[in-house]
């Protein structure tokens, strides 16, 4: 439902060449190679709640905002953890969210909800305070139908790879009672991805228990360095037997160390006995990259790093609500000196494959795009998290194009918690890039034929080829 010509150019000529090249992407599947839908959501099938717990408790771009203006998330329903009172009737929530829905203006939050609700609901009426109740009982009437459950939703968003994301201690039931049901979509399937930062990050509370934890689950002596790579190898096997292709790893910097055996198990037994300082957890962090690099070569997990959050900024959020709640904050962010020890031990391997993100827009075509354009274990992963927007995607092909070319990025990564706006994301990024390469045919600087192929590589087979999503069938 919507609009022919949304997000494409103003410019008559360049619009008409933008749809047409739009038009080579719009029915693609959709390959999703990084995310955080929760898997029990397809694994159990129930319905989906109320509107609210759908549309606004869990999506952090929301709750933030609102919270921005004074607005606590406790009213929003945002569960705590503190055992503070919070809101729990959804149509309170999903009113208060209408009643201030002009703070969206301009927001890619705005933009994907209104596409959800028209393009997966079919509800066109604008949100407001007067239409909030109207809005609310036509939602809850959908999610009541079948044609509305997820694993009715997954196939027809025309989803061809689902990844989500779990920790080592995951025990990965729900992908193994998809497996079980034979269930992935007609086409489709669902996977995992190997999350290891809350087990080699010593500062993160919890952590030694969480060691000792992944030694119960596989058995093995995490009481000894050798002992503790061992299980995370063990983990990293079972990720794989249940369709994992990639890791991810969501450090504060983008430091990487390459320590002896020894060196590093004087870290690891500093860390569990409580006494690593600052500088001592920063240096296992950056040398644990280099050795999942290392283990990349055997098992050939495709490397994901998400380098600079500044996670629970928000301290007071933190304490009441947890982790993940929109209290995290971008920060700046070296990746040419920082990633060199890893690069130069294994940047040129034929078998290391490794995607960059970035939260620190200037380092696009400062850092990024060079690096990938000069080692072959490097690709450009698509703009995250705070850049997600269609200002940003542009900005992204402007700024690294003319370096790292289309075929050092990754394609689009939707990356999203919210199952329901996952096309609307993709949607988003098929039509931004239809707009920057009808720009390149305009200008003469790309023949239209090559173009319609570059798009078709962008939506669906380079983030196919580049997290080896083809090895995974």
């Amino acid at each position: 439902m919507t609009d022919e010509n949304h997000l494409l150019p103003a410019e008559p000529i360049q619009r008409q060449i933008a749809r047409e090249l739009y038009a080579y992407a719009k029915d693609l599947p959709l390959i999703s190679p990084h995310g955080h839908v929760d898997p029990v959501l397809l694994a159990d099938d129930v319905p989906f709640p109320d509107p609210a717990r759908l549309f606004v408790v869990p999506d952090h771009y929301v709750t933030r905002m609102l919270a921005s203006q004074g607005i606590p998330p406790a009213r929003l329903g945002v569960p705590s953890v503190d055992g503070s009172e919070v809101e729990t009737e959804g149509r309170a929530v999903w009113r208060l969210l209408a009643a201030n829905w002009r703070l969206f203006r301009g927001t890619p939050s705005r933009l994907w909800t209104e596409k959800v609700l028209a393009d997966v609901f079919g509800i066109t009426a604008r949100l407001g305070a007067d239409t909030a109740d109207e809005i609310y009982d036509e939602l809850s009437a959908r999610l009541a139908e079948p044609e509305y459950r997820p694993r009715a939703l997954f196939t027809r968003f025309n989803i061809e790879v689902l990844a989500t994301t779990e920790s080592p201690l995951d025990e990965l039931h729900a992908h193994a009672k998809l497996a079980a049901d034979g269930w992935g979509g007609p086409g489709g399937r669902v996977i995992t991805t190997f999350r290891p930062d809350n087990l080699v990050d010593p500062e993160w509370p919890g952590w030694a228990e969480r060691v000792a934890e992944l030694g119960a689950l596989t058995g093995l002596d995490v009481g000894t360095y050798s002992g503790f790579l061992a299980a995370l190898r063990s983990r990293r096997q079972a990720f794989i037997e249940a369709g994992a292709t990639c890791s991810d790893h969501g450090h504060l910097t983008a430091n990487t160390l390459v320590l002896t055996d020894a060196e590093a198990a004087v870290l690891y037994r500093k860390a569990l006995g409580g006494g690593a300082d600052p500088a001592d957890a920063e240096a296992f962090r950056g040398h644990m990259l280099t050795e999942f690099a290392r283990m990349s070569l055997d098992d050939g997990l495709v490397m994901q790093l998400h380098p600079g959050s500044v996670r629970n900024h928000n301290t007071a959020l933190y304490e009441r609500h947890g982790r993940d709640t929109g209290g995290d904050i971008p920060s700046a962010t070296d990746y040419v000196h920082a990633l060199r020890p890893l690069l130069d031990a294994h940047g040129t391997d034929p078998r290391l494959r490794i995607v960059l993100y970035t939260l620190d827009e200037t380092a696009f075509s400062r850092e990024l795009a060079p690096l990938a354009g000069g080692y072959p274990s490097l690709y450009l992963g698509a703009p995250w998290w705070f850049l997600d927007s269609p200002n940003a995607l542009r900005r992204f092909r402007e700024s690294v194009t003319e370096t790292a070319g289309f075929y050092n990025t990754s394609g689009f990564v939707d990356d999203t918690r919210a199952f329901c706006s996952i096309p609307a994301r993709h949607d988003v990024a098929r039509r931004v890039d239809a707009g920057y390469l009808a720009k390149l045919v305009s200008e003469g600087t790309l023949p239209l034929d090559e173009a319609a192929e570059t798009i078709a590589d962008l939506a669906y087979h380079l983030p196919k080829r580049v997290f080896r999503l083809d090895r995974a069938a």
